[in-house]
């Protein structure tokens, strides 16, 4: 006769299956922080990525400024400065050399409108993202932009913020609200400086 051979299955025991809970539990803790924070992370790095981008654009622009013998403006006036990039004509500061206006040849430092910051960063970045100074528009652009004073050195600067962080807003920002709302950077034609402000909780 054959011996009947006995098979038993066995499964996993309660226990082991509320260690396997526990720890998925604890793994999906440990993770969960790190994926809500992605949309972040991500506004950062579009910021970063434009205004690194924006950056250098404005360094190639004052480089041409000193190859062209650093031009003045007609009037002798930092106003009207011109230097061409591509085939493009942007106005500069004509006592720093830095971009000013893509279109607006009275613009200088202290003279600017939001409507130069937005021509300046559709002239000195190639495929530049779009950018409005309308408050209401910011479900159809990138960046929205308007015109603050440095308080140290009296110049205007542009303030670019990045429009999906400010959609929640009742108002539009302005003059040094970038250093507490929104992800922002802001140019200054002073001294050509780019500063990034991320205001992400």
């Amino acid at each position: 006769m054959r011996a009947k051979m006995s098979k038993r299955q066995q499964g996993f025991t309660i226990i082991e299956l509320i260690i396997v809970v526990v720890i998925l539990g604890l793994l999906a803790a440990a993770a969960i922080p790190r994926f809500t924070d992605v949309s972040s992370d991500a506004e950062d790095a579009a910021l970063e990525g434009v205004a690194g981008g924006f950056a250098s654009a404005v360094g190639i622009v004052r480089g041409e400024w000193e190859l062209s013998g650093r031009p003045k403006g007609a009037n002798g006036t930092g106003a009207g400065a011109e230097v061409s990039m591509d085939q493009i004509q942007l106005y500069v500061d004509g006592s720093t050399g830095y971009p000013v206006s893509g279109d607006n040849a009275n613009a200088h430092d202290e003279n600017l409108a939001a409507t130069d910051c937005v021509s300046v960063m559709q002239s000195i970045l190639q495929g530049a993202p779009t950018v409005t100074t309308n408050f209401n528009n910011l479900n159809e652009t990138r960046y929205f932009t308007y015109v603050t004073q440095d308080s140290a050195a009296g110049n205007d600067m542009c303030v670019y913020y990045l429009a999906n962080t400010i959609k929640n807003e009742t108002e539009a920002p302005s003059g040094d609200d970038y250093l507490t709302v929104g992800n922002a950077f802001v140019y200054n034609p002073r001294n050509g400086g780019v500063s990034i402000h991320s205001n992400n909780q």
